[in-house]
């Protein structure tokens, strides 16, 4: 069996400046042979879901939706909207079980009932998404672009998204400032 890194956290080693992944941390969804895909969790839009939920006509008039930006999840299909979240069995249209309390949904159904009580009691709504082709992104771990760490709710759904890089990486026990911004191969 090939290992995978879904439910892992992708870390933006300092190195890494390109424009979308600067200091990022990526919660991967899904990583197998074919490459992986997995959204920015630590890059919030200027856009507040309430503004989104407008455009898309969606009917929600939970306070929630009015203090909570929407995230930039990736450079693909950034139109795409995706919920990562804790509900299980709650009938959205378009839904997939990520881990036992972790799902991914696409359908809008979900913008609905967010920040009600029907809605997840925790999601975080991106826009786009990060993906690698085959063998794309173990390409770039060897390059030591990236640290990984097991997911955790915690980080995903509690730190404040200007906190998640630096908390991510306290999870492997680093401080991630003191780090240099070259990286050196033996």
């Amino acid at each position: 069996m090939e290992s995978t890194l879904q439910n892992h956290f992708l870390i933006a080693m300092p190195a890494l400046i390109d424009s979308f992944f600067y200091r990022s941390v990526v919660y991967l969804c899904e990583h197998d042979q074919n490459g992986a895909m997995g959204l920015i969790i630590n890059r919030p839009t200027k856009v507040m879901l309430e503004e989104l939920l407008t455009h898309l006509k969606i009917d929600n008039h939970s306070d929630y939706i009015k203090n909570t930006p929407v995230l930039f999840g990736g450079p693909v299909q950034k139109g795409q909207g995706m919920v990562i979240h804790d509900q299980q069995d709650a009938g959205w249209k378009s839904s997939l079980q990520l881990t036992d309390n972790v799902f991914l949904t696409t359908s809008t159904d979900i913008l609905e009932a967010i920040g009600t009580e029907q809605g997840p009691q925790h999601a975080l709504v991106t826009l786009g998404y990060a993906g690698w082709g085959a063998g794309q992104l173990e390409q770039e771990l060897a390059d030591n672009s990236w640290l990984t760490v097991r997911a955790n709710h915690e980080l995903l759904f509690d730190t404040p998204a200007d906190e998640r890089w630096q908390e991510a990486a306290k999870l492997l026990g680093i401080d991630i400032n003191l780090m240099s911004n070259t990286t050196g191969h033996a």
